[in-house]
């Protein structure tokens, strides 16, 4: 019988082992550890309580993006975003913001744990306002139907693009680009 433990064995675990105390260790530093966040604060709103947060008229072009965890398209689209946001995230006027459309009571277990595990490092809220969603979604987009992944480029209040249907990481970036 074949042992399982060989030096070279050995050595991969010391080295895998090492560097989870090492990055596990707790510090007084609010730096995150490159590939991870932060445990996500998945906010709760109303349309009422979104639309002041991409609305603002300080010539940033936000990246507003509606997604659900149920979603496929929009699951599979999600790290392209991450992966741009990590490009323009240094600048102060681009803003990538995400919109969860799942129900209310996920977000803080569904939602918040696919964050996490998707390390979704942008802002998140979760818009709980299903009720009135014929009332809220003509006003995103009135061409919007409703489906998703969808998403919004606006700055200053005024709306410059909108998107229903997934987008490439090239796709986006050439968006922000335009708008930027």
């Amino acid at each position: 019988m074949k042992s399982l433990i060989t030096p070279y064995n050995f050595l991969l675990f010391t080295l895998t082992l090492f560097s989870f105390t090492v990055n596990g260790q707790q510090s007084n530093s609010t730096t995150v550890n490159p590939g991870s966040i932060a445990d996500p604060v998945i906010k709760v709103v109303d349309y009422g309580g979104l639309i002041p947060v991409y609305t603002k008229q300080n010539d940033t072009l936000y990246v507003v993006n509606f997604w659900a965890t149920w979603c496929r398209p929009c699951v599979e689209e999600l790290p392209h975003f991450m992966a741009v946001d990590g490009k323009y995230r240094g600048n102060k006027k681009y803003k990538m913001i995400l919109v969860s459309l799942d129900d209310a009571e996920k977000a803080n277990g569904t939602v918040k744990n696919f964050a996490k595990r998707l390390k979704l490092d942008v802002d998140h809220y979760l818009l709980d306002d299903i009720k009135k969603m014929n009332e809220w979604i003509p006003s995103v987009d009135k061409s919007w139907s409703g489906s998703i992944p969808a998403t919004l480029f606006i700055k200053n209040g005024k709306s410059l693009q909108f998107v229903e249907n997934s987008l490439s990481m090239d796709e986006l970036e050439s968006i922000i680009k335009l708008h930027l």
